[in-house]
């Protein structure tokens, strides 16, 4: 049983969708990994401190308080307490750029990271620059491609460990659409993924991408008429989106030195439609290394307050 005293900080990635906290010790070892639902999407602003203190209230000390170090949607202008973006070419933030925000609850020392945006063209991320500390951590001065997959995917150039810029993809969020608002989600599996169709789907689209817009329509119909299963429906439609949003970067991105960051299938899919184009990225578990760059962040705070 984890004790108070035993907790030294809090990590917390706090998306649109969902939250996830991490209570560390002073060697670093995790004590506590928890999550909610509670994203910023469905808070306003005074709930995002009981939305918090509803994961992590049981192990805060009875006396002193415990730094909580925040990346993502809770610095939006939405959101817990706004973190103004830094712009890039920039190193990702440090703590010294965080937002602090005055808690009801003296326990609670919370620091919220920046994003990052771009003005042209207009971009913008919040949680994927702490990824992306996460990741230089391990690889200092890298230069090449990642790709940081989720509903709104980012692709970023760094150059020696700088941000040089960037671009969003609303492909999860697109394929999410059509799956449950579209005449297609009739055809579609809500679990089963068709791997072949998937990869033909994206060969399609990267070799001739004018014909995405009529391709979409004849996944219904070779559904009703052509005897196409819904699991070759679903892959078909992802290699559709997938290999679109391929076509639309790869003449913007070095695609021949790409690390993805991802924990979930998704990340998959973008690895195999890589592999189509020739490419064999690199896949990394983006949990670890979100951890990884809050921790860099927790770290600079230590030093600066001892």
């Amino acid at each position: 049983m984890t004790t108070q005293t035993e907790i030294s900080w809090i990590a917390a990635d706090w998306g649109t969708t969902n939250l996830r906290v991490w209570a560390l010790s002073n060697t670093g070892d995790i004590l506590i990994h928890r999550g909610s639902d509670r994203g910023m999407g469905k808070l306003s602003p005074a709930e995002f401190e009981p939305a918090l203190l509803d994961l992590i209230a049981d192990v805060l000390p009875t006396q002193g308080n415990v730094p909580v170090i925040v990346c993502g949607m809770a610095g939006s202008r939405q959101g817990w307490a706004e973190a103004p973006y830094m712009s890039v070419p920039c190193a990702p933030p440090s703590i010294a750029d965080a937002t602090r925000v005055k808690t009801s609850d003296p326990r609670l020392d919370v620091h919220i990271l920046p994003g990052l945006k771009q003005v042209s063209p207009a971009d913008v991320m919040r949680g994927e620059e702490t990824q992306i500390a996460g990741y230089l951590a391990d690889q200092p001065g890298f230069s090449g491609t990642l790709c940081l997959p989720g509903t709104h995917t980012k692709w970023v150039t760094l150059k020696s460990g700088t941000v040089e810029r960037f671009r969003t993809c609303m492909t999860g969020e697109t394929f999410a659409l059509y799956r449950h608002r579209s005449v297609l989600r009739h055809g579609l599996s809500e679990t089963e993924f068709d791997t072949a169709a998937f990869r033909e789907a994206v060969l399609r689209v990267l070799q001739d991408p004018k014909v995405f817009a009529s391709e979409l329509f004849g996944i219904r119909a070779a559904s009703l008429v052509a005897g196409q299963t819904p699991a070759q429906a679903t892959g078909r439609l992802s290699g559709l989106l997938i290999g679109a949003e391929l076509a639309s970067i790869r003449d913007e991105f070095d695609l021949a030195d790409v690390a993805i960051l991802g924990s979930s299938k998704i990340a998959g899919t973008y690895h195999a439609a890589l592999q189509c184009l020739g490419k064999d990225a690199r896949l990394l578990d983006a949990d670890s290394i979100t951890l990884r760059g809050l921790t860099l962040a927790f770290s600079c705070y230590a030093r600066e307050t001892s």
